[in-house]
């Protein structure tokens, strides 16, 4: 069949009431409304930490360079940053490249909370931060350059041969747990820990912006308990409907959620709450509230170790490992994607009840 020509579509003009846009390059206010689409869907906690690491960069360039910081930055700098932050193995000991008038006055000005170099993980979150600053803006990227990216490649590997592993919160697995448990009273406060501890821990190890953000009109009752859907997550940041959002609070933890919310009258928005004088439910907790109730509670309950409100979703996929659940069912709860970061949670500890850890007693 011969083609045919296809007559181009002529749309009748639209009535001059705004200017023609300029397709090679957005108007102000749409270049000021995807900022803002921008901004409006990352997390609070996330929003915080970039806000910090620019917060850092801006002061340590100010003080090696004199200048206020632009974009893009030139590579030199990036190398620059990275020796100066990063801990080398030197004749005298570990080393690094920062004047310490430098790091004196970081510390006096609140831009870093104490002298000496920093974690390798807030090292490399600082150029990740700088890296995603580039890319947004529509800048040539210095964090993808070769040498960069050779060099912390390279640092890691230097970090890993010293055995500087990464800090981890402590698992709370149930023994700890049911002792943090213990410390809740049947007082309104009490009430609220117990629920909001039993609700973290047993929706699968929920991080602590997810415990905030929890919203009552997300909780449905069941004959055994309830069913809360999360609606948005770290790995849900669309809010599309997955079946594996849907996470079971039964037993103690549905019986504690119950008890809450008869106690508090929470009707609508937040299922935690503060909780002011006179046993007045006031407005929603925050994520670092989460955070301290679990330190707190685990303080009141006298448990050994470095836990933090992380310690719910390490300890949840920890016990999990101790009682060999399968690593499917597992990740469905918790709402992990990658096998490995969930393996990363499963503490040594996991192993003590494996057969093979006593292979040379069988007979």
């Amino acid at each position: 069949m011969a083609s045919e020509e296809v007559e181009p579509v002529v749309l009748a003009p639209a009535p001059r009431r705004e200017p023609l846009l300029d397709p090679g390059a957005l108007s102000r206010l749409a270049q000021e409304a995807a900022d803002e689409l921008l901004h409006e869907g990352e997390s609070a906690n996330t929003l915080r930490s970039y806000q910090s690491a620019l917060r850092y960069w801006s002061a340590w360039y100010a003080a090696r360079y004199g200048q206020s910081l632009r974009l893009p930055v030139a590579t030199p700098v990036i190398v620059q940053f990275i020796v100066d932050h990063a801990e080398r193995t030197t004749r005298e000991g570990l080393a690094f490249q920062l004047p310490p008038a430098v790091d004196a006055a970081l510390v006096a000005g609140g831009y870093k909370a104490k002298l000496g170099a920093p974690s390798l993980n807030t090292l490399v979150h600082r150029l990740s931060v700088l890296s995603k600053a580039h890319q947004i803006a529509g800048q040539p990227n210095p964090c993808a350059d070769a040498l960069v990216r050779e060099l912390v490649t390279k640092t890691r590997r230097a970090y890993a041969k010293r055995g500087a592993l990464p800090h981890k919160q402590q698992a709370l697995t149930k023994e700890p747990l049911q002792a943090v448990l213990d410390t809740c009273d049947e007082s309104l406060r009490g009430q609220r820990d117990r629920a909001l501890l039993l609700f973290a821990w047993s929706t699968g190890g929920r991080r602590r912006s997810e415990v905030a953000s929890a919203q009552i009109e997300n909780l449905r009752r069941v004959n055994e308990g309830y069913l809360y859907t999360m609606r948005h997550s770290k790995t849900n940041q669309t809010g599309a409907a997955r079946p594996e959002d849907v996470k079971p609070l039964l037993g103690s933890a549905g019986q504690a959620m119950q008890a809450w919310l008869a106690a508090s009258q929470v009707r609508s928005g937040a299922l935690f709450r503060r909780i002011r004088k006179g046993d007045r439910v006031a407005e929603p907790l925050s994520a670092s509230a989460v955070r301290r109730i679990v330190i707190e509670r685990c303080a009141l309950a006298g448990v050994e170790g470095d836990f933090s409100a992380h310690s719910l979703r390490s300890g949840f996929v920890t016990e999990a490992g101790r009682r060999n659940m399968p690593l499917p069912d597992t990740m469905a709860l918790t709402g992990h994607r990658s096998v490995t970061t969930v393996l990363g949670y499963f503490r040594a500890e996991s192993s003590l009840a494996s057969p093979l850890a006593r292979l040379v007693d069988d007979e």
